[in-house]
């Protein structure tokens, strides 16, 4: 492999992580749609369970890394389905905080339960200590990305 291809296939792996997560995404979308759920009301869904009740919009925003304008629709179609609410912070009444009903509670264990095993079926054939070592992979691009793109006064000082 010349120095040129070299170069341009670390190029593809970034490419091949994007195609993943895409493929990913819509398998998800495909196992999800007979629930009458687009990719970004059940990602909404997902995070705000994983994030934990009476979660701010702002700080749902941030974690799904999107804007707050966009997200305040998705959060409107979901509170028409019933299936989150939203109220008023106790302390600050300007902070608006986002909780599951009953109903979304269950329909994300409906939920959860589906992606589990969808999980499973997409990492056949590939061992545990297989998935490990990628998940280690994964972790430390992210994180030397993020230490790029927000460097701390430590990361300057060693350069």
């Amino acid at each position: 492999m010349t120095e040129k291809n070299r170069d341009w296939g670390e190029s593809s792996n970034a490419e091949r992580v994007a195609r993943l997560a895409r493929l990913w995404r819509m398998v998800a979308d495909a196992e999800l749609a007979p629930l009458g759920l687009t990719h970004s009301r059940w990602s909404v869904l997902w995070k705000l369970y994983r994030m934990g009740q009476k979660t701010s919009q702002k700080g749902l925003a941030e974690a799904l890394e999107i804007e707050l304008a966009s997200l305040m629709r998705t959060l409107s179609q979901l509170e028409q389905q019933a299936l989150i609410e939203r109220h008023c912070c106790e302390h600050d009444k300007r902070v608006r905080r986002v909780s599951l009903t009953p109903a979304g509670e269950e329909l994300l264990a409906f939920i959860r339960q589906r992606i589990i095993d969808l999980r499973a079926e997409l990492y056949q054939g590939v061992s545990p200590e297989q998935l490990e070592a990628f998940e280690f992979v994964l972790n430390r691009i992210s994180d030397n990305a993020v230490r790029k793109l927000h460097p701390t006064v430590t990361d300057k000082e060693e350069k």
